[in-house]
């Protein structure tokens, strides 16, 4: 099957109190670039879901979203700190005595002193915590998936039609070239009987003039490598898989010949056609820098 490099995927888990929200997106690029945004806590797992990223795709630029929410009770804890309280207490005492002032610390005063008392998240299982992750993270990739194979079907087929109105393209060409020689001889003929009148025309000479203009016109080669990269893009996609790179050759292939072609084309019609053919080859080149 042929995927798309543009997806997106969303999945939302909540389990023994602890909620993850997981968004998956794609565009198009030359390699594969994973971008992960997720809360610091979660960093530990990044190399875990790179590695779950890779096993399904090969290409495309990537942003997954990770949000986490703990719902738990007794998420914090409250820690006294015994040392910076006597510290406090300390030099409290020695301001006391030092300046002859009533010394009135209560408990109460003490303890909203900073950090006598902190509040400290609790440790949680890295364990439990990381496989409900990945069992957020794979329905938003099946989503993903989905969305990427649904988008390359709409562009293989796409592919597929451009690809018969450029064989009707070729065949035209392909028929049109010999008429252009016969037209050709005829008004050489034409040409040199209007100069000599009455007098022979000398035939070997005409065939000469007509194989040079031929050889200098004739697209018998370029029309056969057309009808080739035309079947060889046909198969490919057939074939499926991670095939963007080798479409995006074969494509460049097909400009070459068209240009070619053009070069050539020494006749209004088959450059009217050859001009058709090479917009769709470029609209088929846009379309597989979507193809994965």
């Amino acid at each position: 099957m042929i995927k798309s490099m543009t997806g997106f995927g969303r999945s939302e888990i909540l389990e023994n109190n602890r909620k993850f929200t997981v968004e998956i997106k794609s565009v198009n690029h030359r390699y594969l670039d994973i971008n992960i945004k997720m809360p610091k806590k979660l960093n530990v797992f990044e190399s875990a879901i790179r590695n779950f990223l890779k096993e399904h795709m090969e290409r495309g630029k990537v942003d997954v979203y990770i949000t986490y929410e703990d719902y738990t009770e007794n998420n914090f804890a409250i820690q006294y700190n015994e040392a910076v309280a006597a510290e406090y207490l300390s030099h409290l005492n020695h301001m006391a005595d030092k300046f002859g002032l009533e010394n009135d610390i209560k408990v109460s005063t003490l303890s909203r002193y900073p950090e006598v008392f902190t509040l400290e998240e609790q440790k949680v299982d890295e364990k439990e915590i990381g496989a409900l992750l990945m069992r957020a993270m794979e329905p938003a990739m099946e989503q993903f998936t989905e969305s990427r194979i649904k988008e390359g079907e709409h562009l293989k087929n796409d592919l597929l039609e451009k690809l018969d109105v450029m064989l009707t393209y070729v065949q035209f060409i392909e028929e049109r070239s010999p008429l252009i020689m016969h037209d050709y001889k005829e008004k050489l003929e034409a040409k040199i009987a209007e100069l000599l009148g009455d007098n022979q025309i000398d035939e070997s000479r005409i065939a000469t003039e007509v194989t040079i203009f031929s050889d200098k016109i004739c697209v018998d080669e370029e029309v056969v490598r057309l009808r080739s990269h035309i079947k060889s893009t046909r198969d490919v996609l057939t074939d499926g898989g991670c095939v963007g790179r080798k479409l995006d050759f074969i494509a460049q292939e097909l400009n070459r010949e068209a240009n070619t072609i053009l070069s050539k084309a020494n006749d209004l019609a088959i450059s009217d056609v050859g001009i058709e053919l090479k917009t769709d080859i470029e609209k088929i080149r846009e379309q597989i820098q979507n193809i994965e």
